[in-house]
């Protein structure tokens, strides 16, 4: 039986880093098994920065998706933080994820030691 639908966002800045996009997928893959979901779509930022959103197509696509409220899945499945973004400014990252949440949908990270216990301590945490 197909678990809950997810998206996944994949990001790398160079080809030659050590979590490559198959890496990323493959644990996220491994966490959806584990927690119940399905991966139903997927973004991806080849070859891009984490500093900025501009050039992140992928990003911004699920960012449209989500907000436009098309997207057939609640959870966002990320590898770790430093893929959703190394933004100069932590508030930016932040703002993304609360337009997610603030839509319906939550962005986990998949290979982070803290996990989301849904608590108003946890929201804290993350921004």
């Amino acid at each position: 039986m197909p678990g809950e639908p997810a998206a996944q966002y994949l990001r790398m800045s160079t080809e030659h880093q050590k979590y490559s996009l198959d890496n990323q997928a493959h644990a996220i893959s491994e966490f959806a098994v584990r927690n119940g979901l399905e991966v139903v779509a997927t973004y991806t930022d080849a070859a891009k920065s984490g500093v900025t959103i501009r050039g992140r197509s992928g990003l911004k696509n699920l960012l449209a998706d989500v907000v436009q409220g098309d997207a057939p899945y609640r959870q966002i499945l990320v590898y770790d933080v430093s893929r959703w973004g190394r933004f100069q400014d932590p508030d930016q990252a932040a703002h993304y994820e609360f337009i997610c949440r603030e839509a319906g949908a939550t962005v986990r990270y998949c290979t982070e030691l803290f996990g989301d216990d849904g608590s108003p301590t946890f929201e804290a945490c993350l921004l």
